[in-house]
């Protein structure tokens, strides 16, 4: 089980550093845009995402 968060999360970093990697301008907008985000918009999209990985994570690792 350790192996596999371990791996999720190595996995994650990747496609996390894609984007500031390949287009650094457009990363700076994303995230000047996140900036401006109310905390419960911020909220929603946590939730959302949490939400979304699980379904993903049920579907995928059964």
């Amino acid at each position: 089980m350790g192996d596999v968060l371990l791996g999720a999360f190595a996995l994650m970093l990747v496609f996390e550093g894609l984007l500031p990697f390949l287009s650094p301008a457009l990363w700076r907008q994303v995230f000047e845009r996140a900036v401006r985000m109310t905390d419960g918009q911020i909220r929603f999209l946590g939730l959302s995402s949490m939400l979304l990985g699980a379904v993903l994570a049920l579907l995928f690792l059964h």
